[in-house]
């Protein structure tokens, strides 16, 4: 059977279960658990301090009581993290990926900060689809631009995680199976092309980092417009 580039991206199964759910619990059992002992060891102590420093800049725009939101979305980064990870190991299926697992993380903590806006300050909450200074002709033109562009940043936040995570998994594959096949024909290049797949390889660490940043931070922005 022929395989495509595509396939990769498909959620394998065994014995009829989809592995993307072993796939999406596995972080979580990676992670160490705190001692019960006054004084934790190197691992635990540079977790701590690597998730207080991401939590400060997650949230330093951030009013007071936006604060209740630090442990979900500071969860939800490091579970992205994890994923996006795991996901570069040989042999392994990435559920971030997926379209419909990111929107699925996308659009009820968009939904939420939406709600929370009009439930607090609505007449604030409002004031962001209409501009000050807005010349009258133009009013009824930028509410609905504006509306659009609010229902568009849950669809923003999981094309972008899923769009940058398979684009530089194709390229890995794309790569990989150029160095294979040109390793009996043209060794020399394919040396070269391993190489490039190693840094293509350092790349895609700091995307799969980047993008679970990036992505909890706007969820962090949209959250400080209605608190």
């Amino acid at each position: 059977m022929t395989l495509s580039f595509s396939d990769q991206f498909m959620s394998p199964t065994l014995l009829g279960i989809p592995l993307i759910a072993l796939a999406l619990t596995l972080p979580w059992i990676l992670f160490p658990q705190p001692l019960s002992r006054w004084m934790n060891n190197r691992l635990l102590t540079l977790q701590s301090w690597l998730i207080r420093q991401l939590t400060q800049q997650i949230f330093l725009p951030v009013n007071i009581p936006g604060l209740k939101w630090a442990i979900l979305l500071t969860s939800l980064m490091l579970f992205l993290i994890s994923l996006n990870m795991l996901g570069l190991l040989p042999y392994t299926f990435n559920p971030t990926t997926q379209l419909s697992l990111n929107m699925a993380f996308a659009v009820p903590l968009w939904l939420a900060t939406v709600i929370i806006g009009l439930r607090n300050q609505p007449t604030h909450a409002l004031g962001h689809l209409l501009p000050e200074g807005t010349p009258t002709l133009l009013i009824p033109v930028l509410i609905i631009i504006e509306t659009i562009s609010l229902f568009i940043r849950p669809l923003a936040l999981g094309v972008r995680l899923t769009a940058n995570l398979t684009a530089g998994h194709l390229l890995i594959q794309l790569i990989a199976t150029a160095a294979f096949v040109l390793l009996p024909i043209m060794p020399t290049t394919a040396i070269l092309t391993s190489i490039l797949l190693f840094l293509l390889t350092l790349l895609e660490v700091a995307v799969a980092m980047i993008q679970a940043y990036v992505f909890v931070l706007l969820l962090s922005l949209y959250l400080q417009e209605n608190v």
